[in-house]
């Protein structure tokens, strides 16, 4: 565990971020963090603190129509969808999904030139929304290190670019997910199935929650936040203060 963290809000490349670093570490590895659907970035406070407590740069990121880039007619977008036909909330909420996950090469190239992030060390966790982001990300910016999914699915159904059709480009992510055994909204067998089609040789886990449903107790809640942790914390050799730099040249180089 590192010192004291510090946030501090920005917009970089148009998306509104909740930013997380600890003050005594250099060049900290960047780990994007992605809410559910109607949520906002500011939800996951906690979690960014204690994911920047590790040595990382966290990123709380507002999904496209959410947050700080909230639609002005949200309302009328949801309530459209739920007077549609059955499962147009889900491909509501896909649609997000896939429009936040597109953002992703931008948004680390843009933290990059403001010297936020290396391409070469990012990380993306998602929940439910954002396990669904985190799934997608992972087509569009394969060089993601590690990818935590947390109650989300990789089958987009209709979709010919849905992720479940493409476990040759996770081939080299190393991909958490977890879920919850009664969850009706995402069931687990997709990601489960998932998992089953990845090479033996590729760095992946599987959790399914024991009787758990979407709205995860507060138990379930605090192991998936282990397994999380976790998860960041073994890919990474631990974070070296900035006081210790010194057979480390650039300071990247010690993790």
């Amino acid at each position: 565990m590192t010192g004291p963290v510090s946030f501090t809000e920005r917009t970089v490349a148009g998306v509104p971020l909740l930013l997380a670093a600890p003050d005594d570490v250099a060049a900290p590895p960047l780990v994007l963090w992605h809410h559910g659907f109607s949520a906002a970035k500011e939800s996951h406070r906690a979690e960014l603190a204690r994911v920047a407590a590790l040595g990382f740069r966290a990123a709380g990121v507002d999904a496209v129509g959410h947050g700080a880039r909230r639609f002005a007619d949200w309302d009328a977008r949801l309530a459209a969808a739920r007077a549609g036909p059955p499962g147009s909330v889900f491909r509501f909420m896909l649609s997000i999904a896939a429009a936040t996950a597109d953002e992703t090469p931008a948004l680390v190239a843009a933290l990059a030139a403001e010297g936020l992030a290396d391409p070469a060390r990012v990380s993306l966790v998602g929940i439910s929304l954002g396990g669904y982001v985190a799934y997608r990300a992972v087509l569009r910016m394969p060089t993601l290190r590690a990818v935590v999914a947390l109650l989300g699915s990789p089958v987009w159904p209709d979709d010919m670019e849905s992720p479940h059709r493409r476990p040759d480009a996770f081939r080299d992510v190393a991909l958490l997910s977890v879920t919850a055994e009664r969850d009706a909204s995402v069931p687990p067998e997709e990601a489960r199935r998932f998992h089953d089609t990845l090479p033996d040789t590729m760095r992946a886990r599987y959790v399914e929650l024991a009787g758990a449903e979407h709205l995860v107790s507060g138990e379930d809640w605090a192991r998936m936040m282990d397994e999380t942790m976790g998860w960041l914390r073994t890919l990474w050799r631990p974070p070296v203060p900035r006081a210790k730099y010194s057979g480390c040249a650039p300071p990247s180089s010690c993790f």
